[in-house]
């Protein structure tokens, strides 16, 4: 592209790129494809935004396209990459100047310029970095902010490079602009600090110093292996704590509306980020700090600054400092001290000497009584708000980045560090609490709240400490019966409290006074405390120790408070919390929930509209009905008019929501065919949504192959007539773009509908059959696979034997050969491969399909005799057991008919295992001993041919075989 000649167009094209009207907008995006291969495109776009007469929202498309161009394009090896010649001219261009008015603009050309140092820096641009600091050195205001603005992304980009010589290059660098960068901090925090003693305008020094700050913060932390060895690092290090006081002093007099104040506690934040880095990443060359690090963050935590800091994201910060020290690794001794390093020893000594146990005592306090408390804010949200502040008191998005659960895990680290000291502190605070507390002083029941909290975060700690079974059954349900408005934090926090020590210590015979109090709870007058207890409930129906004889008493009842919550509360996220505890107790007390579920599955078709715009509560809604219609058993048939529209609906890949829906859907539809009796027409209907989800080979094939073979023992006929082809052809589609276990689910499938349905199993498969067939003669070498291809063709001799013979006739006339001979070749791979076999049902299939061969005059079938007898005998083998009560030897897969049908079962049978069972009761595998099969076989041979062929037949066998073999015929 000759850029003196096109500059102008594409300026234009890139102006109708910004344009909101799609008749602008595609074709411009269109040809700005086009033109990213053209030799030159990239030169023109450097000079339209670098031209500041251009509008700004074209140079920012301009830039845009400039940066992906060089992820795309910039490689030597890339497809149309860009010559070295158009890059050199490009490097040249992009730091010819730094006076870039546009802010947004400026960051994206100094993310640009790093992405190409990612690339070319030092080899291809030795002179990028001494350019960027001449102009740091040369400029002033704006040109000094731009060119350290790139150099912060380009160091930035250059830290995230991993490989050695690459380190080995950032290593390079950092100690050579390091003390540059140093002095250049050093100045501009002066005249920062300067101009607001004296009211001068600051914007500028604090901006560059804060960006000089991100450039030592990379230096320090991925520049020097060892920045302990490193003076110039030390000194750095050390101001950081000096200038981060002087930061926080200069802040409070700033007035709040002042328009460096946010700038300025983002650089307070930046250097603490500085030293959890160094904790992080160097933790020994940290030690000499230690003790300022625990004294500077303790005194914001713990000491008379407490409360008192620029904002809660520095409190953050000061915790999260305390906490790394507290559970670094390098600053303990888990062995011998004598093998430690010495500076794991000196920082062992510096915690210890900080770690006092009147300052623990202290801490543990303050934490508790302080940090710990619900504030006014949150008690405002209680009242205002109470879904929005359960949702956020269990983990809501803004709550993880509040200073409460920083605290907590604050707590946790120290308490597990220093239990021993800690628990009777904490065992103190509680011992004092133990005692009504007048609903009226809310600054008592603030704190009672904190410290049952706090018991509640360490119960593990505690378990050997504290008898909660006692305490639960005495103060704890007296606090719990304080029905006043006001003990509503205290009702709210016991029942939490509850809830963490129920997988700690609780005894199993208190559990019906566990479901008595929650009872109560879920009636309760406030819905942060009824919601409290919902999670609660879910946590004891949801145990190891959940016993459902001990809950049927509070079955109703608890059923029909849950469904009224969930009824009455309005959003979406408490709704699903609900309705998920709803689902593990239909799922815990299984059939027991028949009784009480009308009211629910009235409800949830209501529910299902009300949650159209969201997915994650229809997700919900599907679970729940999953675990009801294997509590209701075959009454889920009742289900059918609201649940087959909504299966319709979650597996159509052209309904957008599908996305989120599909999984659960498929296990809804898989336990929907599991409890049908029958199969209306509605449910066979419903498989058209299939075929599609096949097609897209998603991970969800496994659970479609389920569900495809609950259809054939569901309705086998009525299914295959209406699907068997269809149903081939997808998995024929597949066959060349599978994993070798997507195909062995498939062969299950096509075994199974020759299991159920014998010749129309086969002829509805007909299609795969020469796949399997043609994988048995290539001796196919995965076992699991071979094992399935010789299930099926062991299934066509014994259930579809025409459909075998038709086939093996088409086969043997396409290679030229007889049916026979191939069928002889199948059986020689047969009996090579029996060993892949190792289910002996299968392998007795094996035995029962080549017997059924037999008696036959047959020349392929003699010279075979010996193979079919080996694996009628090796079948024999796994079979045949001795009889317990003394009596002949039996076949061991034989199902008496006594026991085909159930007895008591662990869990309540489900329709498919009743036609499974139906189906093993009339299978020849289970109907059939196959030691009488054998001797069948062998004189009906010897009948066909005479005692004199016969026995020259038998005398093809190995000697060691035929005893064997005449052992069972004796036997028989």
């Amino acid at each position: 592209m000759d850029p003196s000649q096109t500059r102008s167009v594409v300026t234009e094209v890139l102006r109708r790129a910004t344009s909101q009207d799609s008749a602008d907008l595609k074709p411009a995006e269109e040809q700005l494809r086009q033109w990213e291969t053209q030799p030159g495109f990239y030169s023109i776009l450097l000079s339209i935004f670098t031209n500041h007469e251009v509008p700004v929202n074209v140079r920012w498309l301009a830039v845009l396209y400039f940066k992906n161009g060089i992820d795309r394009y910039w490689r030597r090896l890339a497809p149309n990459s860009l010559t070295d010649e158009e890059k050199a001219s490009l490097r040249a261009g992009l730091i010819a100047n730094f006076n870039e008015p546009v802010n947004q603009v400026a960051t994206q050309v100094a993310v640009l310029i790093a992405k190409v140092a990612r690339l070319d820096y030092p080899r291809q641009w030795p002179e990028l970095i001494p350019c960027l600091l001449n102009a740091v050195r040369a400029g002033h205001g704006l040109a000094q902010h731009r060119a350290l603005l790139t150099l912060h992304h380009v160091t930035k980009t250059l830290a995230t490079k991993r490989l050695a010589n690459d380190r080995h290059l950032f290593v390079e660098l950092a100690s050579s602009i390091y003390g540059f960068t140093c002095s250049l901090w050093m100045h501009h925090t002066e005249s920062f600090l300067q101009a607001t003693q004296t009211g001068n305008e600051t914007a500028d020094a604090l901006e560059h110093m804060h960006l000089t700050l991100k450039v030592l913060r990379k230096l320090t932390i991925y520049g020097f292996p060892e920045p302990h060895r490193q003076p110039e690092a030390m000194e750095f290090l050390n101001a950081i704590f000096g200038r981060t006081g002087q930061f926080l002093e200069c802040l409070c007099r700033l007035p709040v509306e002042h328009s460096c104040r946010e700038r300025l506690e983002k650089s307070i934040i930046l250097c603490t980020k500085v030293l959890l880095d160094m904790v992080e990443q160097h933790a020994l060359s940290f030690v000499p700090f230690l003790s300022r690090a625990l004294e500077f963050a303790g005194s914001f935590i713990f000491g008379s600054t407490a409360g008192k800091s620029p904002s809660q994201r520095f409190s953050v910060q000061c915790m999260s400092l305390m906490k790394l020290i507290i559970k670094n690794e390098l600053y303990k001794v888990r062995k011998d001290p004598s093998d430690a390093n010495p500076k794991t020893l000196e920082a062992l000594r510096l915690k210890e000497a900080f770690f006092q146990p009147t300052t623990l005592a202290q801490m543990c306090q303050k934490l508790i009584t302080y940090h710990l408390l619900l504030t006014s804010d949150d008690l405002d949200m209680w009242d205002e708000d109470p879904e929005g502040f359960a949702i956020e008191e269990s983990g809501g998005d803004s709550w993880k980045y509040s200073l409460r659960p920083c605290t907590e895990v604050l707590f946790l680290d120290l308490f597990h560090e220093y239990s021993g000291t800690l628990t009777l502190v904490l065992l103190n605070m509680v011992q004092t609490l133990q005692v009504p507390t007048d609903p009226a002083d809310s600054t008592s029941l603030l704190v009672k709240d904190a410290v049952y909290n706090a018991v509640g975060l360490a119960a593990h700690e505690l378990f050997d400490a504290v008898d909660f079974d006692s305490w639960f059954s005495g103060r704890l349900v007296t606090e719990l019966q304080v029905s006043d408005p006001r003990y509503k934090v205290i009702r709210r926090r016991v029942t939490w409290l509850i809830g963490q020590w129920l997988a700690v210590k609780f005894k199993a015979d208190l559990r019906p006074m566990l479901y008595t109090v929650l009872l109560s709870l879920l009636q309760d007058q406030d819905l942060v405390v009824c919601l409290e207890a919902v999670s609660t409930l879910k946590l004891a129906v949801d145990d190891f120790d959940f016993k459902t004889e001990q809950f049927t008493l509070f079955l109703e009842p608890t059923f029909g408070l849950l469904f009224g919550l969930l009824q009455g509360v309005a959003d979406c996220d408490t709704k699903m919390h609900i309705l998920n505890v709803i689902s593990i107790v239909v799922e815990r007390v299984g059939a027991q929930i028949r009784p009480h579920a009308g009211a629910l599955i009235q409800y949830l078709p209501e529910l299902w509209r009300q949650s159209e715009e969201h997915n994650m509560l229809r997700c919900a809604i599907l679970s729940t009905l999953q675990n009801l219609v294997k509590g209701l058993g075959a009454q889920s048939m009742g289900l059918h008019p609201f649940l087959l529209p909504i299966l319709e609906f979650s597996t159509d890949l052209n309904q957008l929501p599908h996305v989120y829906l599909l999984e659960d859907a498929l296990d809804l539809w898989q336990m929907t065919l599991e409890h049908c009796m029958e199969a209306p027409p509605e449910l066979l209907q419903l498989f058209h949504n299939m075929l599609p989800i096949i097609e897209l080979g998603s991970e969800n094939q496994k659970m479609c192959f389920q569900i495809i073979t609950g259809y054939i023992l569901l309705a086998p006929t009525q299914f295959l007539q209406s699907y068997g082809r269809v149903l081939c052809n997808a998995f024929y589609n597949l066959l060349s773009d599978i994993s070798s276990e997507g195909l062995v689910l498939i062969l299950k499938v096509v075994e199974t509908a020759v299991r159920v349905s014998g010749e129309l199993g086969a002829i509805s498969f007909k299609s795969l059959l020469p796949t399997v067939l043609k994988g048995i003669l290539d001796q196919e070498s995965y076992p699991v696979k071979m094992a399935a291809y010789l299930g099926i063709l062991g299934r066509l001799l014994v259930q579809a034997r025409e459909v075998l013979s038709t086939l093996l006739t088409q086969m043997a006339f396409e290679v030229g050969q007889k049916a026979e001979e191939l069928l002889g070749k199948l059986i020689d791979v047969w009996v090579d491969k029996l060993d892949n076999i190792t289910q002996p049902e299968r392998r007795k299939l094996s035995a029962l399909a080549v017997a059924s061969l037999l008696p036959s005059h047959s020349s392929t079938m003699h010279d075979r005799f010996c193979s079919i007898v080996n694996i009628c005998v090796e079948a024999l083998h796994d079979v045949m057991m001795e009889d317990p009560e003394g009596g002949p030897n039996k076949d061991r897969l034989v199902i008496p008919p006594e026991e085909t049908e159930f007895g008591e079962e662990l869990e309540e049978p489900t329709e498919q295992d009743k036609r499974k069972r139906i189906l093993a009761s009339a299978d020849p595998v289970h109907t059939t001993s196959l030691q009488l099969v054998v001797v069948s076989k062998m004189r009906a041979q010897q009948e066909l041919l005479g005692l004199e062929a016969f026995q020259n037949l038998l005398s093809t066998v190995d000697s060691s075989l035929l005893q064997q073999l005449q052992e069972f015929m004796a036997a028989g």
